[in-house]
């Protein structure tokens, strides 16, 4: 499952982290490959904003392992399932399609665009990661119920 924002610091790479979790967690990790990508490539290689590092650290998550890289043409190969942060991303992969869409397609709340925190303060991390942890957990269970065992 491919996760696309527009820098890949924030949003993707926090959706990336809280899902790769939830995957692992549920043992679908041999199954499921997790990554995040950003449309734009002025952060390939560098780590999350620090104030999405810090958010997921504060709730139990490994941020570290994070290292921006930016979209490019053999993604839609790559995964089954591509999901967008936001309309505007959504446009920049091609827009929707059966295995492109926007991430909170799958929020139970809702859907919508995952707003971006970078020029807001620390409550927009929080809010961006409550999005994240509850329709993450609900991709899993939808990826769970079927596949269901043998992997």
């Amino acid at each position: 499952m491919g996760l696309v924002c527009l820098g890949n610091i924030c949003r993707s790479p926090m959706a990336d982290v809280v899902l790769a979790q939830r995957v692992d967690d549920a043992g679908l990790a041999g199954v499921i490959e997790v990554a995040s990508c950003g449309t734009g490539g002025w952060h390939v290689g560098q780590p999350m904003d620090p104030r999405a590092a810090a958010t997921l650290a504060a709730e139990g998550y490994d941020p570290e392992r994070h290292r921006a890289q930016q979209y490019d043409a053999t993604w839609p190969d790559r995964f089954d399932l591509l999901l967008a942060m936001d309309d505007d991303n959504l446009a920049d992969i091609g827009g929707p399609g059966e295995r492109v869409r926007l991430f909170r397609d799958f929020d139970p709340v809702g859907p919508g665009p995952v707003p971006d925190p970078y020029y807001g303060g620390p409550s927009g991390f929080d809010e961006v990661l409550q999005m994240v942890e509850r329709t993450a957990a609900a991709l899993v269970t939808a990826l769970a119920a079927r596949l269901a065992p043998p992997y």
